[in-house]
């Protein structure tokens, strides 16, 4: 779940311009160099303006006093590769695999709203010919992947629906969280497009001034503490549909690249340390474990497809990497009635000490997944 609203009107279109002139571009990068990227509250700082073809890496520096989030972003709002929850006086690394054309590089202080941004422009040609055949089936078959996920979505969700308009509270409630299984896996997929992720998954607290709360969480709050299932909600849930309907239709039309895998697969497990893991993702039903399970099938999925050439260039990477997941799901396993089922504890009685202990499990595994996709460019 991002905390955003991504839709931008000519106002903050305006705004942004305005803002823009307290950026600066530096100059040219040479092919390996780093762009450095300096966020700050109001202004984000690039050393270059142009870099060629291929990989290119961020290193993120946020100055602010806000946690920020940097992307790289297309013309059409497409984001290419994107590091969140950058906290103030911290630093990221981000890599990332680019072809010629016109990008920004995005700076969202308090990870809301538009943000400050930079243009970068790609020189040469597209490197896709020179990539190792074993990363182009990788990403063909984490493609398909994400596809059969929006699609094995829908009737779950149908169901949910279902339910909601018929006024059944409690079957509502059971169709809830395996409603929102294929998201989560793919939910880096589904926010590279700005704009869909805002609608179906935002949090209360993650709305921008004026903007209408819709989606999963907006029902879930409905049900759980409300316990309404009245016309609002029942249209409320037929907007789900045609929204995640969107997001089925577009997932074929998603920039994946091995590194950009590799990071979302990153930025799974970051979703988990800074929502499930506090509980917060599922305020009112507290089935945090469902989506928690879910983020991790998915950056287990992206590794696994990437795992054959990483394991070439860092052996001792997936060995640790092994060890980690190994670890992390065999934790979550004690949380869960059998090892095939998600019918997971309720999230509220999970105790303090035990949260420590899957937040230190998905610290253990993140530190080396940082690394991937460095890994699988070398």
């Amino acid at each position: 779940m991002r905390a955003v609203q991504l839709t931008v009107t000519a106002a903050a279109t305006a705004a942004a311009l305005t803002v823009l002139s307290a950026c600066t571009a530096k100059s040219d990068a040479k092919g390996g160099d780093a762009i450095q990227v300096t966020a700050a509250d109001s202004t984000c700082d690039t050393s270059a303006k142009s870099v060629p073809a291929g990989q290119v890496t961020l290193r993120i520096e946020n100055k602010g006093s806000k946690a920020t989030e940097v992307e790289i972003v297309l013309p059409d709002g497409r984001i290419i590769s994107e590091k969140e929850n950058v906290g103030p006086g911290t630093k990221y690394t981000l890599t990332a695999e680019v072809k010629a054309g016109s990008y920004e590089i995005a700076c969202r202080p308090g990870m809301k709203g538009h943000g400050v941004r930079q243009k970068l422009t790609v020189t040469g040609g597209s490197t896709a010919a020179k990539r190792n055949p074993q990363l182009d089936k990788a990403v063909a078959d984490y493609r398909a992947y994400a596809q059969d996920q929006a699609d094995q979505t829908l009737p779950l969700v149908g169901t949910f629906v279902k339910a909601v308009k018929d006024g059944d509270l409690e079957a509502a409630k059971k169709a809830y969280a395996p409603s929102r299984l294929g998201w989560e896996r793919t939910e880096p997929v589904a926010e590279s497009f700005g704009d869909i992720d805002p609608k179906v998954d935002i949090r209360e607290d993650g709305l921008e001034s004026g903007q209408k709360w819709t989606g999963w969480h907006r029902l879930e709050k409905a049900l759980w503490k409300d316990k309404k299932t009245g016309a609002e909600e029942k249209a409320l849930a037929d907007q789900l549909v045609t929204d995640l309907k969107d997001w089925q239709k577009r997932v074929g039309k998603a920039e994946i690249t091995p590194t950009s895998m590799a990071n979302g697969a990153k930025e799974l497990l970051d979703e988990v340390a800074t929502g499930k893991v506090t509980g917060e993702e599922e305020a009112y039903s507290h089935t945090d474990l469902v989506d928690f399970k879910g983020n991790v099938e998915g950056a287990q999925k992206a590794y696994e497809l990437l795992k054959p050439v990483a394991q070439k260039n860092d052996p001792a990477l997936t060995k640790e990497l092994d060890k980690q997941f190994g670890a992390l799901n065999a934790l979550l396993d004690k949380y869960r009635s059998n090892r095939t089922s998600y019918d997971f504890v309720s999230y509220d009685k999970v105790t303090d000490d035990q949260q420590k202990e899957l937040s230190d499990a998905v610290n253990a595994l993140a530190e080396p997944l940082s690394k991937l996709a460095a890994a699988v460019v070398k």
